[in-house]
């Protein structure tokens, strides 16, 4: 097993892509009324699931 638990490679993109994605649609969402931030924090949000999910599956030995 290994010592290291923290993402690496794909896992670690999705988490970061997903996290900055959904940081700025916040931000742009409470300072222009535009509906499509939400979408935009909602994709990220999701973006950033499957990256922990792949982390996950990683971590276990799952199917990769």
């Amino acid at each position: 097993m290994r010592a290291n638990t923290s993402p690496t490679g794909l896992a670690l993109l999705l988490i970061v892509v997903g996290l900055l994605l959904s940081f700025t649609s916040i931000v742009s969402a409470f300072l222009t009324p535009e509906p499509i931030w939400r979408y935009l924090i909602a994709a990220g949000c999701f973006v950033q699931f499957l990256g922990w999910v792949r982390h996950g599956a990683l971590r276990r030995g799952g199917a990769r």
